[in-house]
């Protein structure tokens, strides 16, 4: 595979900051010595380091030969890790009881790391590149919060690119593709009011468990009855929670779970949906029904011209029919989509091998896969060439 000889050149560095940062885990918001070593080699190679947005977020601006003239675009990396304990053993295991990255974030911090070197190094480009090492992508919303603090205002993209690492996928082999890749993600919270009592006298009674047991029979029948067969939806009720005794009827039980969609549509039905239920069901069977519903990441869509361009350079660097564009989208969610819905942008997807040995991501014994780490960042560097040519 053509990876760049250069890249190659440096791949035990990567592979030593990878492991460094797998063993130095950081949550949300609090990658203090992830941010730091980011921004300490991005200057070390001279390139323009922005600290502190976002947080703890990282924007490294890189000028090609001919100067800051022509087109920008950025390429995103993600630097947290996961609260959970890892059972790895290596080495580079985690040294944070209760951290991990289970999820490759520090294969992407340094897979852009590496195309920053090698960019920095030649320049062969005109235009702009925004590195972007953002935080907080498990859950808290470090891409929105870029976004908001300014991102595009004060690093303008013209397109904006992000990849991931995927354990389905064996190493060699990338995904990329227009369209839904990911799914948004919303949280719901539902207080079914009933009243309590003797649970050997349920006619004195408004019994709460058994209208949530009705209710939570009647949110499987949002995404089989209410969506079209072809769309795709998940509502998942992941908490139940009520009662203090065996012989007591509660007063309250309080659902919670989450909202998984593809389109925008699919995601503002599921939620109307959900809330005509809660207001409707309890009170049919006699008790009160309450819906806090928090919307969370909404979907990762691809636009068609930067795919196009990405899955080209993709094949230059993996190979020809080594490029996927048949695989279904995830129901997992990521916060990229907020900047896919400032710019337009693609989001792609690098094989990393392991899911058939149990490793996909978020498990206790998950490993970045340091072999595909100069492909990675071959893939950023050739697409920045790519994208920004050298003017004739």
């Amino acid at each position: 595979m053509p990876i760049l000889n250069r890249i190659a050149e440096f791949h035990t560095d990567m592979t030593d900051w990878r492991r460094q940062i797998h063993a130095h885990p950081e949550l949300g918001f609090e990658e203090f010595q992830t941010s730091e070593l980011v921004a300490t080699k991005l200057a070390d190679w001279g390139i323009e380091v922005h600290s502190g947005l976002g947080g703890t977020g990282v924007v490294g601006v890189l000028h090609g030969a001919g100067g800051p003239n022509g087109k920008r675009i950025g390429l995103r990396a993600d630097m947290d890790a996961l609260p959970m304990e890892e059972e790895n053993s290596f080495p580079h295991a985690s040294k944070v009881p209760g951290k991990m990255h289970a999820c490759g974030h520090d294969g992407h911090t340094t897979m852009l790391l590496g195309a920053a070197r090698y960019l920095a190094e030649t320049r062969n480009f005109d235009g702009t590149v925004h590195f972007i090492f953002q935080p907080a992508e498990e859950g808290k919303g470090g891409g929105r919060r870029m976004v908001e603090e300014g991102l595009f205002r004060q690093f303008p993209c013209d397109m904006v690119f992000g990849m991931h690492n995927w354990p389905d996928l064996p190493p060699g082999e990338m995904m990329v593709k227009p369209g839904p890749v990911m799914a948004g993600a919303d949280q719901f919270e539902i207080h079914i009011g009933g009243r309590g009592g003797h649970a050997a006298l349920p006619h004195h009674c408004v019994d709460p468990v058994v209208i949530s047991a009705q209710m939570i029979l009647a949110i499987q029948t949002l995404v089989s009855r209410r969506l079209s067969p072809i769309d795709s939806g998940v509502v998942s009720v992941t908490q139940v929670n009520a009662g203090s005794a065996y012989n007591v009827i509660p007063q309250e039980v309080t659902l919670r779970g989450t909202v998984r969609a593809l389109t925008p549509e699919v995601r503002d039905a599921l939620e109307e949906g959900l809330r005509h239920l809660v207001q409707t069901l309890p009170p049919a069977l006699g008790g009160t029904g309450e819906l806090r519903y928090k919307r969370g990441y909404p979907p990762t869509v691809n636009h068609v011209e930067p795919s196009a361009i990405a899955a080209a350079v993709a094949e230059k660097v993996v190979g020809a029919g080594r490029v996927r564009n048949d695989m279904g989208p995830s129901m997992g969610a990521e916060d990229f989509s907020f900047m896919l819905n400032e710019r337009p942008g693609s989001y792609v997807w690098l094989g990393q091998g392991g899911a058939a040995a149990g490793c996909m991501l978020h498990n206790p014994r998950y490993d970045f896969n340091d072999d595909i780490l100069p492909m990675g960042a071959s893939f950023w560097a050739a697409l920045v060439e790519t994208t920004l040519p050298r003017a004739a």
